[in-house]
């Protein structure tokens, strides 16, 4: 996603340090020092000023097949009780509660199963070892679903929702080295 957009911003920036923290959890950018954080539009608090860096997102619900020779595939949200899936811990946040939208119907679902992570990596490779059903990204799985190593479901309760936005608090200031990085990043 951002990766060359960054390696174009090391090139043309050459004297500017870029200290980068990945860090999943919702922490305060202000209170932990950072000029700018990116997240997930629906997290920026009111009183920053957004800048979008991505496209959309839309969710995926993905399983093995082996997993479905022996699950139902679920065909509505609460029919994820029911099923094996992979949670995913947001840090000090704790378990993500799986959200879907279909209309102006919005569902959330707090999941079970034998796996929670921390890492989006794990957790498809987790589902494509048979483990259970996995919430990710459509475009993190995208080869896999045209392979047919992952199966999608539930697809009609995934609708797509702002991506990514680099955020940062108001100030008369701002660093030169933050502009140029929002103008290298803003879509």
């Amino acid at each position: 996603m951002l990766g060359p957009k960054l390696a174009k911003f090391t090139r043309d920036y050459p004297d500017v340090v870029l200290d980068i923290t990945a860090d999943d959890s919702r922490l305060d950018i202000v209170a932990g020092g950072f000029d700018a954080g990116i997240h997930f539009g629906e997290y920026i608090l009111k009183d920053m000023i957004a800048v979008r860096v991505s496209k959309d997102h839309r969710a995926a619900i993905v399983g093995a097949p082996s997993y479905f020779k022996s699950h139902p595939k679920p065909k509505a949200p609460h029919d994820l009780l029911k099923h094996r899936c992979i949670n995913f811990k947001h840090g000090s946040a704790g378990l993500y509660k799986w959200e879907f939208d279909r209309g102006r119907k919005s569902v959330s679902v707090a999941v079970n199963g034998p796996l929670v992570v921390d890492d989006l990596k794990l957790t498809v490779r987790a589902s494509l070892d048979g483990i259970g059903l996995a919430f990710v990204s459509d475009e993190r799985v995208e080869p896999q679903l045209k392979s047919g190593d992952l199966i999608r479901v539930l697809e009609d309760w995934c609708q797509p929702f702002p991506g990514f936005f680099l955020y940062y608090p108001s100030r008369r200031q701002q660093p030169p080295a933050l502009s140029a990085l929002i103008s290298t990043l803003r879509l």
